[in-house]
């Protein structure tokens, strides 16, 4: 791809380079030309000394803003040699409050004010000259001068001023975009672990269930054909209803205003549906009950579907590591300040394999996590698999009867089990 071709205006823009060395060459037309001729006015070393210093000072001038400290060094420095060789005046002279405007504008603070000084001081030396032959011209020459360097220092000061509030506004939009970009990472990184929790949910339970119902169906062909149609029926219902949640979770990823036509979208299981998910469960061959201790009430949002969630995860784990003759009991108990969710089996427990992976458990305490609860995971004493589950919530209202005691849980041993 060719590169953009650079009008006049882009080169000659005031902060270029460009710009400089055309104003240096403007200088030495205007003004070292002038000065050269001005200088053949003095004798011996002052006419020397005259053309040499503006010559010196005009191309000193290129260097005004990317070196303003040497740059009006070499300008004073130039100044002060002429005028000590015999060249008072010359017309060169002119750059001094150049110098002192850009030191000023674009040095640091101390090097404006000490080239403040050097200028009004050389204009006390300017008038004392002077002031030898005639004392009205000498004070008019030092007011004068003064005023013209007060000036040139009191204009670079708010050149200085408008360029530190530039300067201040670009690093605060850098700031801003980097801020902006880091946000967007995270709410990114957040949507991105919550649709990977929602869909391991849904496929990880699902599969779980059709392998069971599978492996008993082909079991009981041959001895109890009806077995087989009803584990058949089962499978296809747990797949049409995979594939309708996965289909959700696309959908929405698909759609940009963040959700599906209206009338689409089923809604998301909470807690009152694990009635229905123990129920599917149990079709598949699994012994559950499910208890419910206290009185419920209005969850925060986003709660019943981690209750749900965290629930249809730990009875997968039960499905694919518990054995064929586990059964399971999950307890719901609503306490006065959380809600406590617990999944016991009494399978393998610690002799249970592994597949490694371990993100239902990271998924359970993500959802947790996200409600500022507690998540307790691992092998019963007595042999099984416990997940229990705490979430706070509001104050129950008084008028509530008394809670009733909460349940001690078992002791838990030092490791967690991976599932």
């Amino acid at each position: 791809m060719a590169e953009p071709r650079r009008t006049w205006a882009g080169w000659l823009r005031p902060d270029s380079r460009a710009a400089d060395a055309v104003v240096t060459v403007v200088a030495v037309l205007v003004i070292a030309v002038p000065s050269i001729h001005s200088s053949t006015s003095y004798d011996g070393l002052g006419a020397g000394a005259g053309l040499l210093a503006s010559l010196v000072m005009t191309v000193a001038l290129y260097w005004r803003r990317s070196r303003p400290v040497a740059s009006a060094v070499v300008i004073y420095a130039a100044a002060l040699a002429h005028f000590v060789l015999g060249a008072e005046i010359v017309v060169a002279d002119l750059l001094i409050p150049v110098a002192l405007y850009s030191v000023t504008a674009h040095g640091p603070r101390w090097a404006g004010r000490a080239a403040l000084a050097g200028a009004l001081l050389g204009s006390l030396i300017l008038g004392v000259s002077i002031g030898m032959a005639d004392l009205s011209s000498s004070a008019a020459t030092v007011i004068v001068t003064a005023a013209v360097v007060v000036v040139a220092w009191s204009l670079g000061l708010l050149r200085r001023s408008r360029l530190e509030r530039v300067e201040t506004l670009v690093e605060r939009a850098r700031r801003l975009e980097i801020e902006r970009d880091q946000q967007a990472q995270i709410a990114t990184a957040a949507e991105r672990a919550r649709i990977a929790r929602e869909m391991h949910d849904v496929v990880a339970h699902s599969l779980s269930v059709v392998i069971a119902q599978a492996d008993g169906g082909r079991y009981a062909a041959a001895a109890n054909p009806d077995a087989a149609v009803r584990a058949l029926t089962t499978i296809s219902q747990i797949g049409r209803d995979a594939l309708a949640d996965m289909r959700r979770i696309l959908g929405v990823l698909r759609d940009p205003t963040g959700g599906e036509e209206a009338g689409t979208v089923a809604p998301q299981p909470v807690d009152a549906d694990l009635d229905t998910l123990v129920e599917q469960v149990r079709g598949s061959g699994v012994r559950v009950s499910l208890v419910r201790l206290g009185d419920s009430r209005p969850l925060p949002p986003g709660a019943g579907l981690s209750v749900y969630r965290i629930c249809q995860e730990a009875l997968t784990n039960v499905l694919k590591h518990a054995g064929p003759t586990a059964a399971a009991t999950v307890m719901l108990q609503w306490l006065p300040t959380r809600l406590v969710l617990e999944v016991n089996d009494d399978g393998r427990g610690a002799a249970a394999s592994s597949d490694g992976a371990g993100h239902g458990l990271v998924g359970m305490r993500e959802r947790v996590t996200l409600f500022g609860g507690t998540l307790l995971a691992g092998p019963r004493a007595g042999g099984g698999y416990r997940v229990r589950a705490e979430i706070p919530l509001p104050p129950a209202p008084a008028t509530m009867a008394g809670p009733p005691p909460p349940l001690q849980p078992a002791a838990w041993p030092a490791p967690e089990g991976h599932r």
